[in-house]
């Protein structure tokens, strides 16, 4: 488990604001959801934001 890059949570952090209904728990889905929603080329950097997305909506809401 790294620490992720500051781009990649900035990333991520500023998709599920402002779509908050769109993404789910599944990687591939959230993958798809990202392509479509930016314009990141890198399939590694694509990949990570759609990583840290996921593991966003896995976790509990903290109340």
């Amino acid at each position: 488990m790294a620490i992720k890059p500051a781009y990649v949570k900035k990333t991520g952090t500023i998709l599920m604001e402002k779509y908050p209904d769109a993404f789910s728990s599944d990687f591939e889905q959230n993958k798809e959801l990202v392509t479509e929603l930016t314009n990141i080329e890198s399939k590694g950097v694509r990949n990570r934001i759609a990583g840290y997305v996921t593991r966003k909506q896995n976790r509990p809401v903290e109340a």
